[in-house]
């Protein structure tokens, strides 16, 4: 009788930890500088965790988000990381800017906590700190720039214009652009910088336009002040051309921008008429109400590769996740078509170089894709 006792305790002992549900963190920023990324990055990935939980869940049980905000303060961030481990977190998804990110590894890396940044291009995330634990699918800074050469490459470009804002992000972007472009050769006959809360852009846009460049470079991620170079741009009557980074994909700029965008182009993750990408725009507008847009694909693909991860550790265990994670190989919505992300032998970059495309802005629309990848 005994016996039978013990074996019907183990039985409702292991049916009752099968229902508990696998926590993952998510450190997003709600009402920081990074809020237009943060935001919609963080829907995707409640989205994928309602979906992978509609399919029945990984390894038998459920999804359940633990979602912080850390104002992308790196003081923040780092106790939002211990926080979220300490509350059984086995894996931690940023949604930060770079240096809080940075500074969620020292917390992660410690802790020996799998950890990945799905949107985040600082090329310096897996580099600084060694740091076995993280892993970053966003595409680098150095991706971008490299495409949009490469779609540049026709026009000849001998002398150009590189602008940019002063947050940490927008530095570290035009830091990654200059040496793109140094390194093709192509020679920077003016760079300037648009500061955080600037009420116009005409000063730095008269030395632009008194250099006479072949084109304009932007690494800015400051909405507003990005907005402010456009009118300058508009207001001088200037014709070179503009590519910018990814921060114009984001769909904001198709109402703050109106009249002031056409032409421009800029390096994107996400095709449009990619099957992957279509899909995925079906079902999350059925089951929101409204389209998403290419932020939402990277906290989609991020918690999909966590959980595929998972799956294929075949439990919690943080070692067996993190050796599940190196091993990743998985085709999701952003990227060209056929694009898969992978982590090479010692590397915690996952983004294919050539899986970025470069598009155009027709009128006030994300238009076309006009180029893919760094050929």
């Amino acid at each position: 009788m005994k016996n039978l006792l013990a074996v019907a305790a183990a039985l409702l002992a292991a049916s009752t930890f099968a229902q508990e549900p696998i926590k993952i963190g998510v450190i997003t920023d709600r009402v920081g500088v990074s809020k237009p990324y943060s935001e919609p990055c963080t829907e995707g990935t409640v989205f994928g965790a309602a979906e992978i939980n509609r399919r029945g869940g990984v390894l038998g049980r459920k999804i359940e988000l633990l979602i912080e905000d850390d104002q992308s303060r790196p003081d923040i961030s780092a106790a939002l990381a211990r926080k979220l481990i300490d509350q059984g977190a086995v894996f931690i998804l940023s949604m930060s800017l770079t240096p809080a990110t940075q500074q969620q590894q020292t917390v992660t890396m410690e802790a020996k906590t799998p950890q990945m940044t799905p949107m985040n291009s600082g090329d310096t995330l897996t580099t600084q700190l060694p740091n076995p634990y993280f892993w970053q699918t966003g595409p680098l800074g150095s991706i971008q720039i490299a495409t949009l050469l490469a779609h540049a490459r026709a026009q000849n470009l001998k002398r150009v214009a590189l602008i940019s804002d002063n947050s940490d992000l927008g530095q570290l972007l035009a830091r990654f652009f200059r040496a793109g472009l140094e390194k093709a050769g192509i020679q920077i006959a003016a760079e300037e910088v648009v500061p955080r809360g600037a009420t116009t852009a005409e000063p730095q846009m008269q030395k632009i336009r008194a250099a006479n460049p072949d084109a304009m470079f932007m690494a800015g991620v400051l909405t507003a002040e990005n907005v402010l170079i456009f009118k300058a741009y508009r207001q001088f009557g200037l014709k070179f051309p503009i590519h910018s980074s990814y921060n114009l994909s984001v769909p904001v700029y198709m109402s703050v921008a109106k009249g002031l965008i056409d032409g421009v182009t800029f390096v994107d993750a996400y095709d449009p008429d990619k099957p992957e990408v279509k899909q995925f725009v079906a079902e999350y507008t059925k089951a929101t109400g409204k389209a998403p847009f290419n932020m939402h694909g990277y906290g989609y693909d991020g918690i999909m590769m966590v959980a595929e991860a998972i799956r294929r550790a075949g439990s919690t265990d943080k070692e067996k996740i993190r050796e599940a994670m190196q091993q990743t190989s998985y085709a999701g919505v952003m990227g060209a078509k056929g694009m898969k992300y992978r982590f090479p032998e010692g590397k915690r970059a996952g983004f294919d170089p050539d899986g970025m495309v470069v598009r155009v802005y027709e009128g006030d629309r994300q238009g076309r894709v006009v180029h893919v990848g760094q050929k």
